[in-house]
């Protein structure tokens, strides 16, 4: 396989995985090392073991980091921090795309970003969506409501007022109070139905300081 191949094969690709290079009549061995002497060359980037992307100036389309992240793992959902910050709801830059999934936690650095991935259990796998974070780049997010669930539950203090005013919320009517509430306790967690409560009383507290200017 020569690169001008490969291009035709994944040049309008975000990312690719090296099974899409492994169908036909072809020796896997060299494709491997095709990939391998193009990586070292700077042609790719290698963002896992068998997951690659095109490197600049060949790139067509900058992969967007949640696309990367559910690549990466594939039974994955963006969530926490990164969600909040995708949504408006914190302000600050988040520099990690961190994910929720069952498998086990794991943390990569890559050319394209780093990315952190944190276990929970089956039953609280749940409250994401597929939308489009960027043209033809479809990936799984947390809703809103789960991603601040997502963060209270994997951090330890983070159900006390201190914590949850140190986050900086805003934009709090985008959350559905109702929803939120709802999946605090079908989680059965007294700290999420705390925290709840006090984002509740956050949204209350910003709707009566807009009432005012």
């Amino acid at each position: 396989m020569t690169f001008d191949e490969l291009l035709e094969i994944v040049g309008n690709e975000p990312v690719f995985e090296t099974s899409l290079l492994l169908a036909g009549d072809v020796d896997p061995q060299n494709v491997r090392r095709q990939l391998s002497r193009w990586t070292k060359a700077g042609k790719l980037y290698q963002l896992r073991r068998g997951l690659y992307a095109l490197a600049p100036p060949y790139q067509k389309v900058k992969p967007h980091p949640f696309l990367i992240a559910n690549r990466m793992v594939q039974s994955s959902y963006v969530s926490r921090q990164s969600a909040l910050a995708y949504y408006g709801l914190i302000p600050e830059y988040v520099p990690v795309t961190t994910s929720i999934t069952t498998g086990r936690p794991a943390s990569w650095d890559t050319p394209l970003g780093s990315f952190a991935f944190r276990h929970v259990k089956p039953e609280f796998f749940d409250g994401y969506q597929l939308i489009d974070v960027a043209r033809d780049q479809p990936a799984y997010v947390a809703t809103l409501e789960k991603a601040l669930l997502d963060l209270i539950y994997l951090h330890p203090g983070t159900d006390s007022p201190e914590y949850l005013q140190e986050l900086r919320l805003q934009n709090l009517d985008q959350l559905d109070l109702d929803e939120l509430q709802r999946q605090a306790e079908d989680a059965g967690s007294p700290k999420l139905r705390r925290a709840a409560a006090i984002v509740a009383e956050l949204a209350q507290t910003e709707v009566l300081e807009y009432e005012t200017l």
